[in-house]
């Protein structure tokens, strides 16, 4: 206590430290990057290789299970997901979420190179890449012009791709709609046998004359000196002079016998913009980075270098995540300024002017000193984060209010203003300590929630933690220290009273009169009170679990960006499936709520997901316009879109908002696996088409099963060969030229900045599925044709292989309708399973949303144990009493059976994450006021030696009636707008109804609301009943033993 008297007689140090808290709170706020979501850092990682013309069944064999085989030993991995395709392999990794990215890349590159030795020969360089967590980028580019050429265009998007790559803050860029530049070589057949030369023969001359030869060095006497023979390939005429054959005629060079040309190659996909064409570079940010410090520099570098190109390049920006995150954080904002400034008015109407503007500074000073400690841990300001300062308004200011009221009576009864808070402190900073500490303790499981969910939700305790510290030390050293200053002050000016006399009437003066009235009646017959309080609370856990609305993972969000799919079945050219994309997007375009539509091919995405469609053939990212412009909201425009889509012939079509909360992809995932490829595809297409057939509410069903096709296989008698000389490369040479054309080099020409490609082939005429038959090789005795060791064979195509977790699998796939829910669809799906003989080499597993569910569940549940335990040791420390401990920990019992309440009556979801997590934040609230009611019944027991026990309980609830109402006022009135789905920003001037913020905070902050209005009720009546049972109890004992002595006497 003689520290708290030198704090509060040094009031100028005190309070000069107190601003120079607020100037760090301030300066650490503007110095935290701004994102919607919080940055969820996933340690995982995409390793691709690449080998021309391997098969998936090759790739699985010589290039996946090597890789696996090196990887399996690594600390810390949770997920493989390997997949192959034609001349490609990927494999996704993901590690412990509690890893360091850094080094978990550096491990995974270490395996890989290990593994390379295993590879077969010509395989490419192995890549691994950081991956983001997102399937959508951060902001897309895109460039067109009517007027300018397609090298020209090409040779700007370059430009511009190398410089943003090279912005720290990027991970990555990708192009689509573009051709690369390639030297093709055309192979002219008539000239070859005019001069008796073989294809082969060509091929072994031009790789032989494009290489870089390092003769060596030698000494001389004027010194030593390098020597080199530059034959590598470094201009277009170095190409067309490359000697082919020579005798006593002359030189036969390349173009004597081939028509060269610099071109560009097949398209291998497009996109658009709104319907025309162009070419998108889509930029995806680091794992660290923040999106609109990153968007913010691409923009600059787009400025920076315009002036390089042509003006009839168009640039615009598509999907731009970092005005969406600027305003809805700004909307967020304004929501917390509301609410603040609903709050100290409630404050100043019930305690007053000065006690109630002492106690609202407290709000400012407890949400910027948070933010000195959210900033030194290197989060950024996002949604979690400022719901943590909305949750905290009501919590943060309950110390205060208790300290200062307390003060208030003592100076009203006579004590000096240093006195009576000296004396507040002294009675009421246990009380206050413990009350905090409980909050903290309820808060404190949730830090060590496992998983992505859990890295999404721990912004939230660690911003509660953060403001209750605060409040802390707010109450018992600054407003005391204030109100002894501004007491001194005031002495000296007739404006301002020395000593605050007590309120005439306050907002809560009527409530007051008709609270007695009850608390009159429940503490006259507490049996009865309590008994049918308790039947009250049955009756709504039995409700509810007869009657609730259901489970769900997170909540439907209202998002102003969304993305479609388009899949169709069939050996599509890229401008077939151009035109099927574009015939599609007519469908929708039209429609008001739509700003812009991008739409891309799906060639050379990387299948990393789980839950990628394998017949997609393109994919279109839609931009809305704001939720203020549009009378509807992303999920009624995107249903739309979807029945505007649904029966086109041939194609099928899905679309939604982009999903909110921690990232699980389609609602229903049905994992099969198996090492019997027959039988796991045998049980997938049995459960897809019972699902399809049986399960009502799901759309876009569909399976990772490989599409149906045929290859052609080039079956080689290897004695035949053998005998003629003839081995396998030489043949697999060959039928490249009629293909995609055999890679015999690069070259950097002047006019371009990337290396372009040098293609040998046969002319188009040539290039047909006869010719194969007509090829011949070079043998020591000439040429043979192929047909005479070789048989062309059809046969059955996988055209995909994918492998979780070392074994092959394929997944069922389905999203709910509006309407329905995905916990009571895999229940049951589940439920059928049971009954089905599966073939026991074939495992099935629920993934997705069901199992981040389960898992998310599981954890709240033992969160809530934990916080419950926590919170009973520190109240049984402070009472010493177990029976007042249970009874302070039932208010979370009602707290609960209110928030349930809630939703039986509003027909609304359960959301695991967000219900979840208002229930375990209401345990740390709801206590709070139980705590200083007991406390001040503890209180007068031991001072007031005389008193009878009703009359106690009585006083001790008519005393703490406005401190708890005050607290659970002032937090209903900060979260009440958002829990009916209103955005409330005064700041901005705007109120917004089912907008992006209230339908996130929708389900938590009603969660909150309707557990302490409940909790508070019977908190104000059942608590002092409750204190009465155990006495009564005792007096009826007593009662019983006089009665049957005096019997037996």
């Amino acid at each position: 206590m003689s520290a708290l008297k030198a704090i509060v007689s040094r009031s100028r140090a005190t309070i000069s430290l107190m601003l120079l808290f607020l100037l760090a709170g301030i300066m650490s706020r503007a110095s935290m990057p701004i994102e919607v979501n919080p940055n969820v850092t996933v340690p995982a990682a995409i390793i691709m290789v690449r080998h021309e013309g391997i098969s998936p069944e090759d790739g699985s064999r010589l290039l996946i299970r090597p890789i696996e085989k090196e990887l399996k030993t690594l600390d810390g991995l949770e997920e493989m997901i390997a997949t192959a395709r034609e001349s490609v392999v990927y494999l996704f990794v993901r590690f412990d979420i509690n890893l360091d990215i850094d080094q978990v890349i550096a491990d995974v590159r270490e395996s890989v190179d290990r593994a390379k030795a295993e590879f077969p020969e010509e395989t490419k360089e192995p890549m691994v890449n950081v991956i983001s967590p997102s399937p959508e980028p951060d902001v897309v580019l895109t460039f067109s012009g009517d007027k300018v050429g397609e090298r020209d265009l090409f040779k700007a998007v370059k430009f511009y791709q190398r410089k943003i790559e090279g912005l720290s803050q990027v991970l990555e860029t990708n192009l689509s709609g573009h051709r690369d530049e390639v030297v093709e070589v055309i192979l002219n057949p008539s000239k070859l046998d005019l001069y008796k030369i073989t294809a082969g023969e060509l091929i072994q001359v031009l790789n032989a004359n494009n290489l870089l030869i390092p003769a060596g060095e030698m000494d001389a006497g004027e010194g030593r000196f390098g020597i080199k023979i530059p034959a590598l390939i470094e201009t277009e005429q170095d190409i067309r002079d490359l000697p082919i054959r020579s005798d006593n005629l002359g030189v036969i060079t390349l173009s004597d016998v081939a028509n060269i040309q610099r071109t560009f190659k097949d398209a291998t996909g497009f996109s658009t913009l709104d319907g025309k064409p162009t070419i998108a570079l889509d930029v995806r940010k680091r794992l660290k980075a923040n999106s609109i410090d990153t968007i913010a520099a691409v923009r600059e570098v787009v400025d920076l270098y315009r002036d390089q190109f042509s003006q009839e390049i168009q640039i615009d920006y598509m999907f731009d995540s970092s005005e969406y995150a600027q305003s809805m954080v700004s909307e967020l904002m304004g929501n917390i300024l509301t609410a603040m400034i609903l709050v100290v008015a409630l404050v100043v109407a019930t305690l007053g002017i000065r006690s109630g503007l002492l106690v609202g500074f407290g709000i400012p000073f407890c949400l910027l000193g948070s933010m000195i400690i959210v900033n030194i841990m290197g989060f950024s300001f996002n949604f979690m984060v400022m719901f943590g300062l909305l949750l905290s308004l009501g919590m943060l200011i309950d110390g205060a209010i208790v300290v200062v009221e307390f003060a208030n009576t003592k100076i009203v009864q006579g004590a000096s203003v240093k006195d009576a808070y000296l004396q507040s402190i002294r009675r009421m900073a246990v009380p206050v300590a413990a009350s905090t500490g409980t909050t903290l303790a309820a808060f404190l499981p949730m830090l060590f929630w496992p998983g992505v969910s859990g890295n999404f939700m721990m912004y939230l305790p660690v911003t509660v933690f953060s403001v209750l510290a605060w409040s802390l030390i707010y109450a018992l050293i600054f407003a005391p220290t204030l109100d002894v200053s501004l007491a001194k002050i005031g002495a000296g000016n007739k404006d301002i009273e020395a000593t605050p006399s007590k309120p005439k009437s306050t907002v809560f003066a009527p409530l007051l009169n008709n609270y007695l009235k009850l608390l009159h009646l429940a503490i006259a017959k507490p049996l009865v009170t309590t008994g049918l309080s308790l039947l009250l609370l049955v009756g709504i856990f039995f409700g509810y679990g007869k009657f609730g609305a259901g489970l769900e993972f997170f909540t439907e969000t209202e998002n102003r960006f969304g993305m479609a799919t388009l899949r169709a079945q069939g050996n599509l050219s890229i401008e077939e499936q151009r035109q099927l994309t574009a015939q599609v997007e007519t469908r929708f375009s039209h429609l008001d709520d739509i700003k812009h539509i991008y739409a891309s091919s799906s060639a050379g995405q990387l299948m990393g997901q789980r839950d990628a469609s394998r017949d997609q053939i393109s994919s279109y990212l839609i931009e809305l316009h704001p939720r203020a412009e549009r009378d509807r909201s992303s999920a009624e425009v995107f249903a739309e879109i979807r029945a505007l889509t649904k029966e086109i012939p041939g194609v099928y079509a899905t679309a939604a908002s982009v999903e909110g909360g921690p990232p699980v992809g389609k609602d229903i995932q049905i994992q099969i696996s198996s090492t019997k490829r027959s039988a796991m595809y045998r049980e997938a297409a049995k459960i897809r088409s019972w699902i399809a057939s049986n399960v009502e509410g799901l759309r876009d069903i569909e399976d990772s099963l490989p599409l149906a096709g045929i290859q052609w296989e080039m079956a080689v008698d290897r004695s035949q060969a053998a005998m003629l000389g003839v081995n396998v490369s030489a043949v697999g040479q060959m039928v490249q030229l009629v293909t995609n054309g055999m890679i015999i080099g690069e070259f950097r020409p002047d006019d371009a900045d990337e290396e372009v490609e040098i293609r040998v082939r046969f002319p188009e005429a040539d290039r047909k599925l006869e010719s194969l038959d007509n090829l011949r090789v070079n043998t020591v005795d000439g040429g043979v044709a192929i047909s005479s060791f070789t048989q062309r064979q059809a046969k059955a195509r996988v055209d995909t292989i994918q492998r979780i977790d070392m074994m092959e699998t394929v997944f069922v796939l389905a999203n709910t309708d509006d309407g329905y829910l995905a916990d009571n669809q895999v229940k049951q799906i589940s439920q059928w399973l049971e009954t089905q003989s599966i073939d026991p080499a074939v495992k099935i597993t629920f993934r997705g949303a069901n199992e981040e569910q389960a898992e998310s569940a599981e954890f709240l549940s033992t969160a809530f144990t934990l916080a419950m335990g926590l919170m009973l040791i520190l109240l049984v420390a402070q009472f010493n009493s177990f029976y007042q401990s249970i009874l302070i920990l039932f208010s979370v019992v009602m707290s609960t059976a209110g928030v349930l309440l809630g939703l039986l009556v509003t027909q609304t979801v359960f959301s695991t994450i967000l219900t979840g997590v208002g229930i375990v934040a209401l345990a740390g609230i709801v206590v709070n006021n139980n705590i200083v009611l007991i406390d001040s019944y503890n209180h007068l027991r031991r001072t007031s030696t005389n008193i009878a026990i009703k009359d106690a309980v009585f006083e001790a609830a008519k005393s703490r009636f406005r401190p708890v109402m005050l607290t659970t006022v002032t937090t209903i009135a900060g979260l009440l707008p958002l829990a009916t789905g209103f955005s409330v920003d005064m700041v901005n001037r705007k109120i917004e109804v089912g907008g992006m913020v209230a339908s996130w905070w929708q389900p938590l902050a009603s969660a909150i609301v309707n557990g302490l209005v409940v909790a508070t009720v019977m908190t104000l009546l059942l608590t002092p009943a409750m204190l009465l049972v155990p006495e009564m109890i005792k007096n009826y004992i007593n009662q019983y033993k006089t009665v049957r002595k005096q019997r037996e006497s």
